[in-house]
């Protein structure tokens, strides 16, 4: 097991990670920007290195500031959380020749995962589902593209293969739009992803996003761990996460995650990642990949009990999985509410001074979260401050103890969505389960302040 790691990330992942190595035995050193000095992690930190000025191009996502302080700790491992380099296979390639131990897949699953073309065709190969569209990377003939929508048939999307966070996407109705749409994703592509490289899926109307997590070891061991539902989205940000999936048959789920389960195996995957599905009409659609540790995984951790950070950082060490999949035993019901500093309806950002910080507690009840009454928000970064999270017996316990825990939670001197949330938690629709990624979209288009 590693002595000493070194955590590239801040805010509430930053804090998640340096309690699982407090647990493990471990010292963490803590990174941290001049924008993060008064962080609660690093207040907390045994170690703690300013890698530079608050803009995250000059800290946390300049690899030889992270690299210098690992080397100045004498660190033996970095652990990247997510965001900022965590899917960076450069940066996973740079860490391991830097002669740390990366907490994370090897750099070659990172690159055939992170590109969304080579991802969907690993998947084909292993038999997991996927939505219907173009064998890899669109031609640049436009009778050939035509002649791929017609086989797909409309509506289709056009997407950038090294796109993500809903950007590099536009959906196509209709032939005379398509040589159009495809030329201007192409030339987004090239511009935000340095790849101009587009591919085109069957536009599905009303989805839900549907997740399946995953561990796996050095050692061709992996399991699944169940579900989780993040279809409450907005911009294709989830808002709010829950596991297990309402009204999906198990059978379907175990079907689908023992798919996931292979093609880790057939990839050599390691450690944590989350296999990401549109799920429409009873059918599972592989959309992408997510290589780490996701912002939805407390729910997860509820209802199967396993700790995914620290099972991170035990495999990373070269320790096999603690568990096999029939040890995995999904017990009621979780909900996560992300919290975020802004206006709940328009969301502008609302960094500032919390000048009160009440977070909620009972059973059932958790609170991931770096801030403190007196903490500073920066307006540099994500605006998420921390994210509540529920447990009950069954769905409807857990929601009623949502809406307790958001009714307990005092946040003073900046915005927060804490309002949304709760008007969600009331929402017939949502409260009965099933809901589409479209769906709080147009509820807010309903709900005009």
């Amino acid at each position: 097991m590693f002595k000493k790691i070194l955590v590239a990330n801040r805010g509430e992942i930053a804090l998640r990670i340096q309690r699982a190595c407090r647990e493990l035995g471990i010292k963490a050193v803590m990174v941290y920007s001049e924008a993060d000095r008064e962080a609660k992690y690093v207040k907390l930190a045994e170690e703690a290195v300013c890698i530079g000025p608050a803009p995250s191009a000059q800290s946390y996502l300049s690899m030889p500031a992270i690299i210098s302080a690992a080397e100045v700790t004498d660190a033996e491992a970095i652990h990247p959380g997510y965001g900022f380099l965590s899917e960076n296979a450069d940066f996973a390639e740079r860490v391991e020749q830097s002669g740390f131990q990366f907490i994370g897949p090897t750099p070659e699953s990172i690159r055939i995962m992170g590109d969304k073309v080579s991802a969907k065709q690993a998947m084909i190969k292993a038999g997991v589902p996927c939505v219907p569209g173009s064998e890899g990377e669109l031609p640049d003939d436009p009778t050939q593209i035509k002649r791929i929508a017609k086989s797909v048939g409309y509506p289709v999307i056009i997407k950038a293969a090294g796109g993500g966070g809903g950007r590099g996407m536009r959906v196509v109705h209709t032939e005379a739009a398509l040589v159009n749409a495809v030329q201007m994703t192409k030339a987004e592509a090239g511009a935000a992803f340095n790849n101009p490289a587009v591919y085109m899926e069957k536009f599905l109307e009303n989805p839900r996003h549907v997740e399946i997590q995953i561990l796996a070891d050095k050692h061709k061991n992996a399991v699944y761990l169940g579900e989780r539902d993040c279809s409450m989205q907005r911009r294709h940000q989830k808002i709010i996460e829950e596991a297990p999936a309402p009204g999906i048959p198990r059978k379907l789920i175990e079907k689908v995650g023992e798919r996931c389960v292979a093609a880790c195996k057939k990839i050599g995957y390691r450690g944590a990642g989350t296999f990401e599905f549109l799920y429409e009409n009873g059918e599972f659609y592989f959309i992408e990949m997510n290589t780490r540790v996701q912002v939805e995984h407390p729910v997860t951790e509820m209802i199967t009990g396993v700790d995914i950070v620290k099972t991170q950082i035990m495999v990373a060490a070269g320790e096999r999985l603690p568990f096999t999949q029939k040890d995995i035993v999904i017990r009621g019901h979780a909900i996560e509410c992300r919290i975020n500093a802004e206006d709940p309806y328009k969301f502008t950002p609302s960094p500032g001074r919390i000048t009160m910080w009440h977070a909620p507690g009972g059973p059932g009840v958790r609170v991931d979260s770096h801030v403190y009454t007196n903490y500073f928000v920066p307006p540099n970064y994500d605006s998420m401050v921390g994210k509540i999270i529920t447990h009950g017996d069954t769905r409807e316990q857990a929601m009623a103890r949502m809406s307790t825990a958001l009714a307990e939670t005092l946040v003073e001197g900046i915005s927060t969505n804490i309002p949304l949330h709760r008007e969600l938690m009331a929402d017939a629709k949502f409260m009965s389960g099933g809901t589409n990624i479209h769906y709080l979209e147009e509820w807010m288009r309903h709900h005009k302040r």
